[in-house]
């Protein structure tokens, strides 16, 4: 038996250098990695390329690392609910990949599988395929990094043809993944949201370093509700289940509604 456990957060993103990629789970807020985040902050790893599907906000998920300017590059699809995300682009000190958010999902997905490249539709016709997304700005507003012009090719799809923009997977140096519960082994089990993209960034990190909140021998998870199996993790670190954790926006209903 392999025992992928490690003694602290700390210790297992250690090996995280200057200019390394990342692809970090969350959605939104719920299932960000906050313990492994808040290691490589202290750790102070910088010039970071880093996949995920939002930044996280300004004092809490991805939005710390940002606030400190440890991250040179974004690959995500949502980029609302931080300021400093924005102030940062806009001043270009920040490289943005803007990308579709179910196309980052695949391209995750696909990097973690071993395949180069998909064709989807998402994206035809307009600067996604096109090109001339702003990457980088320079500081007087100008454009200095544009997005390139993608492949387009057409297939034949239920007897119609249909145009397909290429996108390439994505593979990273590490992955860093919140879960709800794991084995010593490396098996993980999600909860609700937190699976959104906790898994497809796990399978693409070259090295996925989970935290989860329990901690269970191997056996003890039920081999049917395994949500990522423990081929995709290579270190596991317990954090507690009172570990913080955040929403965006707190909505309730009136009262009497």
């Amino acid at each position: 038996m392999i025992d992928k456990q490690w003694e602290s957060a700390r210790a297992a993103v250690s090996d995280i250098q200057d200019g390394a990629s990342l692809a970090v789970g969350g959605f939104g807020l719920s299932g960000n990695p906050i313990a492994l985040i808040e290691a490589l902050l202290a750790q102070g790893t910088k010039d970071l390329s880093v996949v995920s599907n939002n930044c996280g906000v300004d004092d809490w998920g991805l939005g710390v690392l940002l606030a400190a300017q440890r991250i040179r590059k974004m690959t995500s699809s949502y980029v609302g609910e931080n300021k400093e995300f924005e102030r940062q682009f806009l001043s270009g000190e920040l490289e943005l990949e803007l990308t579709p958010q179910g196309t980052l999902a695949e391209k995750l997905r696909a990097g973690g599988s071993g395949i180069a490249a998909f064709f989807t539709q998402t994206g035809v016709g307009t600067q996604v395929a096109e090109g001339g997304l702003p990457r980088r700005y320079n500081a007087d507003g100008t454009i200095a990094v544009a997005s390139p012009v993608k492949d387009v090719r057409t297939f034949a799809v239920n007897g119609q043809s249909r145009e397909f923009v290429l996108e390439e997977a994505i593979a990273t140096d590490f992955s860093l993944v919140h879960a709800a519960r794991g084995d010593r082994q490396g098996n993980l089990v999600f909860n609700k949201a937190a699976r959104n993209f906790n898994p497809l960034a796990a399978m693409a990190g070259r090295i996925c370093i989970a935290q989860v909140e329990e901690l269970v021998e191997p056996g003890e998870l039920d081999p049917e509700s395994i949500h990522l199996p423990g081929v995709f993790v290579h270190r596991i670190v317990e954090v507690g289940t009172d570990i913080p954790k955040r929403i965006e926006r707190r909505t309730v209903a009136a009262e009497g509604a």
